[in-house]
């Protein structure tokens, strides 16, 4: 048993430590919710062990847990989530780090906008004609994705920004 948590705890480490050196992507959100999951499983597994509780209520209390990380996962905005994450610890915004991966960051879709605003104005000289029509492209998709049957509160949110974005420009 202690075995198994000290190589929980490794990978763990290590799985920290490539983020520092790297961007965060899907698959390392991925790993750290199915680690974080692992470590709560042992940490039941032992509770049942000194509370002398049967395994119907580690099941139930292994489901209690994965119901509630479904649930939370639901809740958060992922593309929003990465893309923020990636360029604030970018060596433009905090001059350390890695470059901002750009592409990456288009194909995370319209909920990244926020995130490429900030990226490209990171980007010393003028835009590149490239990326801002890559980038009007993603707003495109996120004015076609409003209509009534796909509504969704976070594309509500990213569509009343760049509404306002929009109205900044015409004013200024």
């Amino acid at each position: 048993m202690l075995h198994i948590v000290a190589e929980e705890g490794d990978a763990l480490f290590i799985l920290s430590q490539s983020r520092q050196c790297q961007l965060l992507t899907y698959w390392r959100i991925a790993a750290f919710i199915w680690m974080g999951l692992v470590a709560l499983g042992l940490v039941l597994i032992v509770t049942r062990i000194a509370l002398n509780r049967s395994n119907q209520w580690l099941v139930g209390a292994n489901l209690i847990a994965l119901t509630i990380v479904l649930y939370s996962c639901s809740l958060v905005n992922f593309d929003a989530f990465i893309a923020d994450y990636n360029v604030v610890h970018s060596r433009e915004a905090s001059g350390k780090g890695v470059q901002i991966d750009i592409n990456y960051l288009l194909t995370l879709g319209p909920q990244a906008l926020p995130a490429i605003d900030k990226a490209i104005l990171l980007r010393p000289g003028a835009p590149e004609s490239c990326l801002v029509s890559r980038r009007d492209r993603l707003v495109e998709q996120q004015r076609q994705d409003l209509a009534w049957r796909s509504w969704g509160f976070r594309s509500w949110r990213l569509q009343r920004r760049l509404d306002a974005q929009a109205k900044d420009q015409q004013a200024g």
